[in-house]
């Protein structure tokens, strides 16, 4: 299948640049794939929509402050982007301008006249990343360091800064490893939760880190020889549980956002074996045809032309109706991307 047929025209000025405030009155546009309808709501009518014994699963990975700015001891600066802990105080990284970083180079953070904390090259690996060391006698642990010198990355096609980095989390974000967020859950606020919980329905929590490669667009004309990426993930015993009781008593499973989708379907088709927890990595690539395991419904946001996201939900509700979807959010002036609006596939 070509990706073209998943290509879109967005004007510039619909990709949000900043969050809605409060969270939750972000608008909402239901899908019905069933009904072949579109409804316009705001997010804080998603309970309309929800029936008590309905589950949601959320994605509890809260976003590192993956970016580090140091200077070598020539004066030269180089940012450094957290990409995975591989042990500890060893991690991998993107390293700008990455010509300037090779093995044996030492990198002060946050200047070489105040070095708070110290990394020094081990390897580069043949995509480019570079596996760094770092040491602190400054703070007491090395990923404190790096937490209090680092900043919360935003995607690239977000060019304003934002006044508060928790703003870029969602409300319960909880297990550090993400460099981006799981951004369907940013619509939810501790308010509408409480309420959502108070008319029967049930919040379980998985965690997968969301890594770089959900920002990478589909380079292969053919779907079919994408590779995709990589992302950690984990599921703890009680999760299990609770979703396997949820099968069994036909209620309603939802994913809040692609991330989840993805851990729900990776452990769908043989979830009973995974009874004591699972922790490992997924690489599924969900793309038409698909026939889904678990996922009853899902929230998601507005995503970029010939993404994986984009084939994910079409595989969900349908090419057609996802990218005719698209084109009247443009004409109704919703807000794309990651602080943008949402979606209730149905």
């Amino acid at each position: 299948m070509n990706v073209h047929l998943y290509d879109y025209n967005l004007p510039e000025k619909m990709i949000a640049q900043k969050a809605i405030e409060p969270r939750d009155h972000s608008k909402l546009m239901i899908i019905n794939r069933s009904l072949k309808s579109i409804e316009h709501r705001r997010f804080f009518n998603i309970k309309d929509y929800l029936i008590p014994g309905d589950v949601l699963v959320v994605n509890d990975t809260r976003v590192i402050p993956a970016r580090i700015f140091g200077q070598k001891s020539t004066g030269a600066n180089i940012e450094i982007f957290l990409l995975k802990e591989l042990q500890r105080d060893v991690w991998e990284t993107l390293c700008k301008p990455g010509k300037r970083v090779k093995q044996d180079t030492e990198i002060c953070v946050p200047t070489n006249e105040t070095p708070l904390l110290k990394g020094i090259c081990l390897e580069t690996k043949e995509n480019g990343n570079r596996i760094i060391s770092f040491k602190t006698d400054h703070f007491k642990t090395v990923k404190e360091g790096l937490f209090s010198l680092g900043n919360v990355p935003l995607p690239p096609y977000i060019h304003e800064t934002i006044e508060e980095n928790d703003r870029y989390q969602t409300v319960y974000s909880d297990k550090h490893g993400a460099v981006a967020a799981p951004t369907a859950g940013l619509h939810f606020t501790e308010d509408l939760l409480k309420s959502l919980k108070e008319y029967g329905i049930k919040i379980i929590k998985v965690t997968l880190h969301v890594g770089l490669g959900t920002f990478r667009p589909i380079s292969e004309e053919k779907i079919e020889n994408h590779q995709m990426h990589s992302e950690e993930f984990h599921v703890s015993p009680d999760s299990i549980k609770q979703i396997c009781q949820a099968k069994k008593d036909h209620r309603r499973i939802i994913a809040v956002g692609t991330t989840s989708v993805r851990v729900l379907e990776t452990i769908g088709k043989n979830i009973e074996q995974y009874i004591d927890g699972f922790s490992g990595s997924t690489d599924i690539y969900i793309y038409p045809p698909y026939e889904f395991k678990l996922v009853d419904a899902m929230i998601t946001n507005f995503h970029l032309p010939k993404s994986t996201l984009l084939l994910l939900i079409s595989a969900f509700s349908g090419r057609e109706t996802i990218m005719a979807a698209y084109q009247t959010a443009i004409r109704n002036n919703y807000r794309f991307y990651s602080f943008g609006d949402a979606c209730l596939l149905l």
